[in-house]
């Protein structure tokens, strides 16, 4: 999503009660897309006003989000619980690494020494110990953010390397980046992207999300030949998938300063 588009509020009147959500006039849409932003909420794209019929999209959009309330309403519920779960972990001081929860704790460290992050083992569970330099200017979060980019990159390089000779391809530049909903993408110049918050999920998920967009350098779009590709390398690619969706809120909202 472009960062200067304009999101408009908007209200449904759905059977089971009001649903708000967000207009975007979108000029390559060529109708309507409904979809769920872990920070924005309910998404809807639609073709611009100038476009005939779309002059006034609010009725369309209200008779498609009916037909598919159950499904609108089981995402919401999810995402509610997801932000509900990311409340109570940072009020415990709480953060995700891996797929599992960790405490945060928080020490001065020597004089001279640089910050440092470690991962270590406590009494009551895993935890990243942060070690603040006196000198150190940047906030915890910042610190840990920085940190947890390091890890994923890492990860990544490493998954590239189990898997691109096996799928016959050579990625490009690599860009470990935070984009608001998705987890990577490719280019058709093999460039790859991968969300830096992937190292916050299970391994298994990261290896999944590396699979399939090295898989969209051989294979564009997502047609029986991709998904073969992609089985082909991890057979239960579906199963992690299903991790990252689940928890895609809670991950996308971590660490929110």
């Amino acid at each position: 999503m472009s960062p200067t588009a304009v999101l408009e509020p908007r209200v449904a009147r759905l059977p089971g009660g009001p649903v708000d959500y967000l207009l975007r006039r979108n000029p390559r849409s060529r109708g309507l897309r409904v979809t769920l932003d872990p920070a924005r909420g309910v998404l809807v794209s639609v073709p611009p006003a100038t476009r005939r019929g779309w002059a006034n999209p609010e009725s369309a959009v209200e008779r498609f989000l009916v037909e598919r309330e159950a499904w609108l309403r089981r995402h919401l519920a999810r995402h509610d619980r997801a932000r509900a779960a990311l409340a109570s972990a940072a009020a415990d001081g709480r953060v995700r690494y891996l797929g599992e929860w960790h405490a945060v704790r928080v020490e001065t460290g020597a004089p001279r020494a640089r910050t440092t992050v470690e991962r270590v083992g406590g009494e009551s569970g895993d935890e990243l110990l942060v070690r603040r330099s006196p000198s150190e200017r940047r906030g915890t979060v910042r610190i840990l953010e920085v940190w947890f980019r390091a890890r994923a990159a890492e990860a990544i390089d490493r998954a590239i390397e189990r898997h691109a000779d096996a799928l016959g391809v050579r990625p490009g530049r690599i860009a470990i980046l935070d984009p608001k909903s998705r987890w990577g993408s490719a280019a058709r110049t093999g460039r790859l992207m991968f969300s830096w918050r992937l190292v916050l999920a299970p391994p298994e998920a990261l290896d999944g999300v590396v699979v399939h967009e090295l898989a969209h350098l051989r294979v564009f779009g997502h047609g029986p030949a991709f998904w073969a590709l992609v089985e082909s390398r991890l057979p239960d690619h579906a199963d992690r998938r299903r991790w990252l969706r689940r928890h895609a809120a809670e991950l996308h909202g971590a660490l929110a300063a």
